[in-house]
Protein backbone atom coordinates (compact mmCIF):
# COMPACT_ATOMS: atom_id res chain seq x y z
CA UNK A 1 0.00 0.00 0.00
CA UNK A 2 1.37 2.92 -1.24
CA UNK A 3 2.43 5.68 1.91
CA UNK A 4 -0.45 8.49 0.85
CA UNK A 5 -3.04 5.60 0.75
CA UNK A 6 -1.71 4.09 4.26
CA UNK A 7 -2.44 7.04 6.15
CA UNK A 8 -5.17 7.83 4.23
CA UNK A 9 -6.68 4.49 6.00
CA UNK A 10 -5.16 5.01 9.15
CA UNK A 11 -6.56 8.61 9.70
CA UNK A 12 -9.98 7.25 8.41
CA UNK A 13 -9.80 3.91 11.22
CA UNK A 14 -8.43 6.34 13.80
CA UNK A 15 -11.54 8.73 13.71
CA UNK A 16 -13.98 6.12 13.12
CA UNK A 17 -13.16 3.71 16.43
CA UNK A 18 -11.49 6.66 18.60
CA UNK A 19 -14.75 7.86 18.41
CA UNK A 20 -16.45 4.77 19.78
CA UNK A 21 -14.06 4.06 21.90
CA UNK A 22 -14.84 7.63 23.53
CA UNK A 23 -18.04 7.66 23.35
CA UNK A 24 -19.54 4.08 23.61
CA UNK A 25 -16.43 1.70 25.54
CA UNK A 26 -15.70 4.22 28.16
CA UNK A 27 -17.36 2.98 30.77
CA UNK A 28 -17.85 -0.49 29.99
CA UNK A 29 -14.33 -0.74 29.12
CA UNK A 30 -13.24 0.78 32.84
CA UNK A 31 -15.53 -2.18 34.46
CA UNK A 32 -14.99 -4.60 32.67
CA UNK A 33 -11.08 -5.01 32.49
CA UNK A 34 -10.37 -3.84 35.78
CA UNK A 35 -6.87 -2.84 37.51
CA UNK A 36 -4.37 -5.63 39.33
CA UNK A 37 -5.55 -4.96 42.88
CA UNK A 38 -5.80 -2.34 45.30
CA UNK A 39 -2.41 0.36 45.86
CA UNK A 40 -1.64 2.33 48.54
CA UNK A 41 -2.56 6.02 48.02
CA UNK A 42 -1.70 7.95 50.94
CA UNK A 43 -2.50 8.24 54.73
CA UNK A 44 -5.03 10.82 56.60
CA UNK A 45 -6.51 11.01 59.70
CA UNK A 46 -8.66 8.16 61.25
CA UNK A 47 -12.76 9.09 61.07
CA UNK A 48 -15.48 7.74 62.74
CA UNK A 49 -16.39 4.98 61.05
CA UNK A 50 -12.91 3.77 59.16
CA UNK A 51 -11.89 0.34 59.26
CA UNK A 52 -9.41 0.12 62.65
CA UNK A 53 -7.67 -2.87 60.09
CA UNK A 54 -6.33 0.39 58.06
CA UNK A 55 -4.73 2.26 60.98
CA UNK A 56 -1.15 3.06 60.02
CA UNK A 57 0.91 2.49 63.92
CA UNK A 58 4.02 3.70 62.38
CA UNK A 59 2.48 7.48 61.64
CA UNK A 60 0.36 7.29 64.85
CA UNK A 61 2.61 7.12 67.09
CA UNK A 62 4.80 9.76 65.71
CA UNK A 63 1.89 12.10 65.48
CA UNK A 64 0.43 10.50 68.67
CA UNK A 65 -3.16 10.36 67.39
CA UNK A 66 -4.71 7.97 64.79
CA UNK A 67 -3.60 7.78 61.03
CA UNK A 68 -5.17 5.55 58.48
CA UNK A 69 -3.76 4.36 55.21
CA UNK A 70 -5.89 4.90 52.02
CA UNK A 71 -6.12 2.54 49.17
CA UNK A 72 -7.56 2.84 46.03
CA UNK A 73 -8.02 0.67 42.56
CA UNK A 74 -4.65 0.18 40.84
CA UNK A 75 -6.44 0.64 37.02
CA UNK A 76 -3.05 0.33 35.30
CA UNK A 77 -2.98 -2.30 33.09
CA UNK A 78 -1.44 -3.73 30.23
CA UNK A 79 -3.39 -4.56 27.08
CA UNK A 80 -1.97 -7.44 24.52
CA UNK A 81 -3.80 -7.98 21.12
CA UNK A 82 -3.01 -11.69 19.47
CA UNK A 83 -3.72 -10.84 16.20
CA UNK A 84 -4.19 -13.87 13.68
CA UNK A 85 -2.44 -12.34 10.08
CA UNK A 86 -3.01 -16.23 8.78
CA UNK A 87 -4.32 -16.58 4.96
CA UNK A 88 -7.63 -17.51 5.77
CA UNK A 89 -8.30 -13.86 6.79
CA UNK A 90 -8.42 -12.93 3.54
CA UNK A 91 -11.70 -13.58 2.69
CA UNK A 92 -14.63 -11.35 2.91
CA UNK A 93 -17.67 -11.90 0.93
CA UNK A 94 -19.93 -8.38 2.38
CA UNK A 95 -17.94 -4.94 2.08
CA UNK A 96 -15.46 -6.38 4.50
CA UNK A 97 -12.63 -8.88 4.90
CA UNK A 98 -12.14 -10.65 8.23
CA UNK A 99 -8.52 -8.25 8.14
CA UNK A 100 -10.33 -5.39 7.61
CA UNK A 101 -13.10 -6.06 11.04
CA UNK A 102 -10.44 -7.38 13.33
CA UNK A 103 -8.45 -4.13 12.12
CA UNK A 104 -11.24 -1.97 13.45
CA UNK A 105 -12.24 -4.18 16.61
CA UNK A 106 -8.71 -4.09 17.48
CA UNK A 107 -7.92 -0.22 16.74
CA UNK A 108 -11.20 0.41 19.16
CA UNK A 109 -9.50 -1.55 21.81
CA UNK A 110 -6.26 -0.09 21.86
CA UNK A 111 -8.12 3.31 21.84
CA UNK A 112 -10.22 2.22 24.96
CA UNK A 113 -6.94 1.32 26.54
CA UNK A 114 -5.39 4.19 26.11
CA UNK A 115 -7.81 6.54 27.05
CA UNK A 116 -8.14 4.77 30.48
CA UNK A 117 -4.08 5.16 30.64
CA UNK A 118 -3.07 1.30 29.84
CA UNK A 119 -0.22 0.29 28.04
CA UNK A 120 -0.75 -1.71 24.78
CA UNK A 121 1.40 -3.45 22.52
CA UNK A 122 0.68 -6.76 20.13
CA UNK A 123 1.74 -10.10 18.90
CA UNK A 124 0.60 -10.75 15.12
CA UNK A 125 0.77 -14.48 14.92
CA UNK A 126 0.06 -17.01 11.87
CA UNK A 127 1.93 -21.01 12.72
CA UNK A 128 4.98 -19.01 14.41
CA UNK A 129 5.05 -15.47 15.93
CA UNK A 130 4.87 -12.86 12.98
CA UNK A 131 6.21 -9.66 14.85
CA UNK A 132 5.72 -8.39 18.86
CA UNK A 133 5.32 -4.93 19.42
CA UNK A 134 6.24 -4.51 23.22
CA UNK A 135 3.31 -2.50 25.13
CA UNK A 136 3.78 1.23 25.08
CA UNK A 137 1.66 4.02 26.09
CA UNK A 138 0.49 7.18 23.86
CA UNK A 139 -1.17 7.90 20.74
CA UNK A 140 1.93 8.05 18.16
CA UNK A 141 2.51 4.20 19.71
CA UNK A 142 -1.50 3.87 18.92
CA UNK A 143 -1.16 5.01 15.42
CA UNK A 144 2.08 2.85 15.07
CA UNK A 145 -0.41 0.01 15.70
CA UNK A 146 -2.74 0.80 12.95
CA UNK A 147 -0.47 1.26 10.64
CA UNK A 148 0.93 -2.10 11.42
CA UNK A 149 -2.45 -3.59 11.69
CA UNK A 150 -3.47 -2.04 7.98
CA UNK A 151 -0.26 -2.71 6.30
CA UNK A 152 1.66 -5.82 7.81
CA UNK A 153 2.28 -8.65 5.46
CA UNK A 154 2.91 -12.26 7.15
CA UNK A 155 5.59 -14.66 6.25
CA UNK A 156 3.85 -17.75 6.35
CA UNK A 157 0.11 -18.40 5.74
CA UNK A 158 -1.23 -21.08 7.88
CA UNK A 159 -2.29 -20.86 11.55
CA UNK A 160 -0.99 -22.09 15.15
CA UNK A 161 -2.43 -20.77 17.99
CA UNK A 162 -0.75 -23.15 20.23
CA UNK A 163 2.20 -20.89 19.60
CA UNK A 164 1.34 -17.24 20.65
CA UNK A 165 -0.15 -18.65 23.57
CA UNK A 166 2.86 -20.13 24.80
CA UNK A 167 4.58 -16.99 23.42
CA UNK A 168 2.62 -14.47 25.28
CA UNK A 169 2.55 -17.14 28.19
CA UNK A 170 6.78 -16.70 28.31
CA UNK A 171 7.19 -13.53 27.17
CA UNK A 172 5.22 -11.11 29.20
CA UNK A 173 6.15 -11.39 33.06
CA UNK A 174 3.41 -9.11 34.72
CA UNK A 175 -0.55 -10.14 34.17
CA UNK A 176 -1.98 -8.47 31.40
CA UNK A 177 -5.03 -8.63 29.58
CA UNK A 178 -4.51 -10.07 26.31
CA UNK A 179 -7.40 -9.93 23.37
CA UNK A 180 -7.00 -12.87 20.78
CA UNK A 181 -8.46 -12.14 17.76
CA UNK A 182 -8.78 -14.89 15.19
CA UNK A 183 -11.37 -17.08 13.02
CA UNK A 184 -9.70 -19.62 15.07
CA UNK A 185 -9.16 -22.00 12.01
CA UNK A 186 -7.29 -24.12 13.49
CA UNK A 187 -6.80 -28.27 13.36
CA UNK A 188 -4.45 -28.52 16.20
CA UNK A 189 -5.70 -28.70 20.36
CA UNK A 190 -5.43 -25.51 22.06
CA UNK A 191 -7.31 -25.57 24.92
CA UNK A 192 -4.37 -27.00 27.36
CA UNK A 193 -2.26 -23.53 26.69
CA UNK A 194 -5.51 -21.60 26.52
CA UNK A 195 -6.01 -22.80 30.04
CA UNK A 196 -2.12 -21.96 31.11
CA UNK A 197 -2.31 -18.59 29.54
CA UNK A 198 -6.01 -17.64 31.39
CA UNK A 199 -4.34 -18.58 34.80
CA UNK A 200 -1.26 -16.41 33.63
CA UNK A 201 -3.14 -13.57 32.52
CA UNK A 202 -6.72 -12.40 31.77
CA UNK A 203 -7.53 -13.93 28.16
CA UNK A 204 -10.38 -12.89 26.05
CA UNK A 205 -11.40 -14.43 22.74
CA UNK A 206 -12.92 -12.62 19.53
CA UNK A 207 -13.79 -14.61 16.98
CA UNK A 208 -14.09 -12.49 13.79
CA UNK A 209 -16.20 -14.89 10.25
CA UNK A 210 -17.70 -14.63 7.46
CA UNK A 211 -21.41 -16.10 7.07
CA UNK A 212 -20.01 -17.67 4.06
CA UNK A 213 -18.24 -19.58 5.99
CA UNK A 214 -20.79 -21.70 7.50
CA UNK A 215 -22.42 -22.85 4.85
CA UNK A 216 -21.62 -24.03 1.15
CA UNK A 217 -23.76 -22.09 -1.37
CA UNK A 218 -25.52 -24.44 -4.05
CA UNK A 219 -24.04 -22.68 -7.54
CA UNK A 220 -22.76 -25.90 -8.97
CA UNK A 221 -19.39 -26.67 -10.16
CA UNK A 222 -17.21 -24.71 -8.47
CA UNK A 223 -13.56 -24.16 -7.38
CA UNK A 224 -12.31 -23.66 -3.91
CA UNK A 225 -8.92 -22.65 -2.61
CA UNK A 226 -7.69 -23.29 0.58
CA UNK A 227 -5.92 -20.17 1.92
CA UNK A 228 -3.69 -21.35 4.27
CA UNK A 229 -2.28 -24.57 2.66
CA UNK A 230 -3.18 -22.89 -0.58
CA UNK A 231 -4.19 -26.54 -1.92
CA UNK A 232 -7.24 -26.19 -4.66
CA UNK A 233 -9.79 -28.49 -5.97
CA UNK A 234 -12.90 -28.48 -7.47
CA UNK A 235 -16.24 -29.33 -5.92
CA UNK A 236 -20.06 -30.38 -6.88
CA UNK A 237 -21.87 -27.83 -4.29
CA UNK A 238 -25.18 -29.13 -5.86
CA UNK A 239 -24.49 -31.90 -4.19
CA UNK A 240 -26.89 -31.76 -0.93
CA UNK A 241 -24.85 -34.12 1.18
CA UNK A 242 -21.59 -32.29 0.21
CA UNK A 243 -23.38 -29.23 1.73
CA UNK A 244 -24.68 -31.21 4.29
CA UNK A 245 -21.24 -32.51 5.34
CA UNK A 246 -19.90 -29.31 5.38
CA UNK A 247 -22.24 -27.58 7.23
CA UNK A 248 -21.52 -30.42 9.88
CA UNK A 249 -18.20 -29.76 10.22
CA UNK A 250 -18.40 -26.23 10.78
CA UNK A 251 -21.12 -26.74 13.56
CA UNK A 252 -18.66 -28.91 15.02
CA UNK A 253 -15.78 -27.15 14.74
CA UNK A 254 -17.94 -24.27 16.28
CA UNK A 255 -18.61 -26.84 19.29
CA UNK A 256 -15.09 -27.77 19.96
CA UNK A 257 -13.94 -23.82 19.86
CA UNK A 258 -16.63 -22.56 22.33
CA UNK A 259 -16.21 -25.78 24.18
CA UNK A 260 -11.99 -24.94 24.72
CA UNK A 261 -13.14 -21.66 25.52
CA UNK A 262 -15.43 -22.87 28.23
CA UNK A 263 -13.42 -25.18 29.78
CA UNK A 264 -10.46 -22.75 30.02
CA UNK A 265 -13.07 -19.87 31.73
CA UNK A 266 -12.18 -17.70 29.28
CA UNK A 267 -14.80 -14.92 27.87
CA UNK A 268 -15.73 -14.87 24.27
CA UNK A 269 -17.41 -13.31 21.70
CA UNK A 270 -18.19 -14.52 17.66
CA UNK A 271 -18.55 -11.46 15.40
CA UNK A 272 -19.78 -12.24 12.09
CA UNK A 273 -18.17 -9.58 9.48
CA UNK A 274 -21.76 -8.24 8.46
CA UNK A 275 -22.76 -7.77 11.69
CA UNK A 276 -22.62 -4.50 13.79
CA UNK A 277 -19.06 -5.26 16.03
CA UNK A 278 -20.29 -2.54 18.79
CA UNK A 279 -23.38 -4.19 20.05
CA UNK A 280 -20.79 -7.75 20.34
CA UNK A 281 -18.30 -5.88 22.31
CA UNK A 282 -20.81 -4.06 24.38
CA UNK A 283 -22.17 -7.81 25.41
CA UNK A 284 -18.97 -8.83 26.33
CA UNK A 285 -17.86 -6.07 28.03
CA UNK A 286 -21.25 -6.08 29.80
CA UNK A 287 -21.08 -9.87 30.62
CA UNK A 288 -17.70 -9.11 32.85
CA UNK A 289 -18.42 -6.12 34.78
Amino acid sequence: METSELLKKVRQIEIKTRGLSRNIFAGQYHSAFKGRGMAFSEVREYQFGDDIRDIDWNVTARYTRPYIKVFEEERELTVMLLIDVSGSRDFGTCELMKKDMITEIAATLAFSAIQNNDKIGVIFFSDKIEKFIPPQKGKKHILYIIRELINFQPTETRTDINQVLKYLTNVLKKRCTAFMISDYIDDKNYQHALTIANKKHDMVAIQVYDKRETEMPSVGLMKIKDAETRQEKWVDTSSRKLRNVYKNWWEKRQTDMNNSFKRSRVDSVSICIDEDYVKSLIALFNKRS
